[in-house]
């Protein structure tokens, strides 16, 4: 995903209930799945555009719901260097994402024709969900779009899976 608004970031400040415990966890996965810098104890962010703004605005929304509280912010980090460390962060966490991604297709590879057929699919859709996070894409995003490639090649010689 390329970020549209350069230097732009939408930042989401909450605090949550700590009872029921589920609620946090609820929370917590939905920023993960969003692929959030997390700043600071309640404070995570996102390189703003309309997209990202929306998805924090229904988090913040869901908070409200649950009995806790939340505000948007739109912001510049202090320094290009702030802003590229948040960035190297993120872009970190995706590189081990698709590092695992490449790793499963690589162990693929003897399984059975049926299981690779099957993880083909999963790592395919692995790696859609990891792309929708992925705002700062790392070189390992190319080596496991390959990697899965070649195994469903390996599937349908000349084929996509």
């Amino acid at each position: 995903m390329v970020v549209s608004t350069a230097g732009q970031w939408v930042l989401l400040a909450y605090r949550i209930p700590r009872q029921p415990s589920t609620l946090r966890i609820t929370i917590w996965r939905k920023l993960d799945r969003l692929g959030v810098a997390r700043l600071g104890d309640g404070l995570v962010a996102l390189p703003a555009d309309a997209r990202t703004r929306e998805q924090l605005e229904w988090i913040a929304e869901e908070i409200g719901e649950v009995g806790g509280s939340s505000t948007l912010w739109l912001a510049t980090a202090a320094s290009l260097a702030q802003e590229r460390a948040i960035a190297a962060e993120m872009q970190q966490a995706r590189a081990a994402e698709y590092r695992a991604v490449a790793e499963q297709a690589e162990a693929a590879a003897t399984a059975r024709p049926g299981e690779r057929s099957r993880v083909v699919k999963r790592l395919q859709a692995e790696l859609r969900r990891i792309g929708r996070r992925d705002y700062f894409p790392p070189p390992e995003r190319e080596a496991a779009q390959q990697t899965v490639r070649a195994l469903a090649e390996v599937i349908v010689p000349g084929g996509t899976g």
